[in-house]
């Protein structure tokens, strides 16, 4: 089948793509966090397709959950339905199941049997019938849950049992849909939901050792995989995959590492992959058997993906073979695929112009978490011009990000009017000097409503009605999407993945390895230019460890250069001229700063 997966995208961008994709044995990525998009999702589609339709409305007493399942069930139905067609299309012209197997890597064994039963000629088209009907294989539907979107839910002022928090209706939702697939929990771990998973069977495996609903951890490096399997094994739960993202050259929040690299993190999960198998099986079938349950003899499968910044196919190959993956993450350059997720075409345009220096890691988000993010995006341009207007903050329709609670017993979110003004007029109150007034002005209205932004896209694409509401769309590419430049068909971007084809034009895109040590390099930098007026000894030492892992990751690529140089061209000798670069750049900013030096 196919080595890479569409990872999620925002709220909007991919909350249909498996309906685009699934069918031609893709998978990729839900978000089940904005149930209001995902209900407006479910109407549209009802009536595209001529569903029928029952509105789910918020007076409904577990109405987060009801939208969910409701949904996932619909978009599963979908999918099913677009690959009865696809196997009808023998019939026909037969087009549709073509495109299938032609975006199987070449290697497909699919692939090389469908080409010598088309090869037999019609005299055979009885068994090329059966043959397909047979081994058609599905993408799976897959979701995920940012387990920090957990605030508690309220009716008017009272707050309501903590299974109404919203990662926890999110979860309840997928668990009663009639999907077989994985649910992806990312954003570290959050021991109420994980606990709260126990509650639902499909997640446990039954005698035949399979899983209806498979568990994803999206982690950043081998210590937390360690940690978060250990911590759900001992619930009698099986993490299936282990997906590492980059903490820096990936699109979103930015969960940056302290220094600890791409490489030599997959590395340490290539060489205690079995210790992780071994050690988590243990845990799990001890607790399975004190549960009652069916513990499996044999350890479970595991699969180790990766995601952030592949840009090329022979990346994607190094990253197959070298590290063993099972599967490799095509996050933002799929922004520019409109077939495949939803864009608006000022977004569009805005991604397809950009350049290293429009993509930047910013403060936006009302987590607290960097953002990526490209600049003069029109959710950005709107927040500005409410600031302009004396009327800074978004009215907070969604209310996902309310954790702040200086001003108000009852959480709100800092993106919203309500904390801006009150932050303000605290502000107002300080006698500061111009600069540092300006200073913490800007840190206030930097936040912005990316609960609205980053659901847009969805909504305008479909022409669905937004009056009333904010039509700005947060795009949170990662810095890859800088070396694309154009509109792409999903089949030209499967077939640039597989090597059959090459659409970046721009020679001068680094090493995907290169990129993310520079981008570290400059966000350590940052670090301490922002700490240099009061730093404080425990701040100097994180500094120090944090230069330590970025050197001992450099030594790392110099060992692997040299072994691959000759064989992958991003090991060519302008990687190891980079490397040196950019360890000379590590020293300078410490010898150019006397008080961590």
């Amino acid at each position: 089948m196919h080595t890479f997966h569409i990872p999620v995208m925002g709220l909007g961008f991919t909350i249909d793509t498996p309906v685009k994709v699934a069918h031609y044995g893709v998978s990729s990525v839900i978000s089940i966090v904005d149930d209001s998009l995902i209900e407006r999702m479910r109407e549209f589609y009802s009536k595209k397709l001529g569903i029928s339709y029952s509105e789910i409305s918020e007076k409904v007493k577990d109405y987060r959950a009801q939208r969910i399942t409701s949904y996932l069930d619909m978009i599963d139905e979908v999918v099913k339905s677009r690959v009865n067609e696809l196997k009808d299309s023998l019939n026909h012209t037969g087009e549709e199941i073509h495109k299938y197997f032609e975006m199987l890597p070449d290697f497909s064994e699919l692939k090389l049997k469908f080409n010598e039963l088309i090869a037999k000629g019609e005299s055979y088209r009885t068994e090329l019938k059966e043959w397909v009907h047979n081994n058609i294989k599905v993408g799976s539907i897959d979701v995920n849950i940012m387990t920090k979107l957990d605030s508690a839910s309220y009716v008017k002022n009272e707050k309501l049992p903590p299974e109404f928090n919203q990662a926890h209706a999110a979860l309840r939702g997928f668990a009663l849909s009639n999907l077989e697939s994985s649910l992806v929990l990312s954003a570290g771990i959050n021991p109420s939901l994980y606990t709260y998973i126990e509650q639902f069977s499909d997640f446990f495996p039954n005698q035949d050792s399979f899983i209806k609903k498979k568990l994803i951890l999206k982690v950043s490096d081998y210590r937390s995989a360690l940690i978060q399997g250990k911590f759900l094994a001992k619930k009698g739960l099986w993490v299936s995959e282990y997906r590492i993202e980059s903490g820096l050259n990936c699109g979103g929040h930015a969960f940056a590492t302290d220094g600890y690299l791409m490489g030599p993190i997959l590395q340490e999960f290539k060489d205690r992959r079995e210790e992780l198998i071994l050690t988590t099986h243990k845990i799990f079938t001890e607790s399975l058997r004190a549960k009652n349950k069916f513990a499996p003899s044999e350890p479970l499968n595991i699969k180790i993906t990766a995601q952030g910044g592949i840009g090329t196919a022979e990346e994607h190959e190094f990253l197959l073979k070298h590290y063993g993956l099972d599967s490799v993450g095509w996050g933002s350059p799929f922004l520019l695929v409109p077939e495949v997720v939803n864009i608006d075409e000022d977004s569009l345009n805005l991604l397809k112009n950009s350049k290293e220096e429009d993509l930047y890691l910013s403060k936006i988000s009302p987590l607290g978490v960097p953002f990526n993010s490209i600049r003069n995006n029109s959710q950005d341009i709107e927040k500005m011009e409410l600031v302009e207007k004396g009327r800074p903050g978004s009215s907070c329709p969604k209310k996902y990000l309310t954790f702040n609670t200086e001003f108000t017993s009852t959480p709100i979110c800092t993106a919203s009017r309500q904390y801006q003004n009150e932050k303000i007029n605290e502000l107002n109150k300080q006698q500061l000097t111009e600069n540092e007034y300006k200073s913490s002005f800007q840190k206030i209205i930097d936040k912005a409503c990316i609960c609205v932004g980053l659901s847009n896209p969805a909504l305008l694409v479909n022409n669905m009605d937004m009056k009333g509401r904010s039509k700005g769309v947060s795009v949170c590419p990662g810095p890859n999407i800088a070396y694309f430049n154009k509109t792409l068909s999903f089949k030209e971007m499967v077939d640039h993945i597989y090597g059959r084809i090459n659409v970046i034009s721009d020679s001068s895109r680094p090493n995907f390895f290169v990129k993310e040590l520079k981008l570290y390099i400059n966000y350590l930098g940052d670090l301490i230019r922002e700490s240099e007026a009061n730093i404080s000894e425990k701040q100097i030492n994180h500094f120090n460890n944090f230069r330590n892992n970025l050197n001992d990751g450099i030594e790392y690529y110099k060992t692997l250069f040299e072994k691959y140089k000759s064989k992958y061209s991003h090991f060519k000798d302008d990687f190891h001229i980079e490397i040196e670069k950019l360890r000379e750049e590590l020293i300078n900013l410490f010898s150019d700063n006397k008080k961590v030096a």
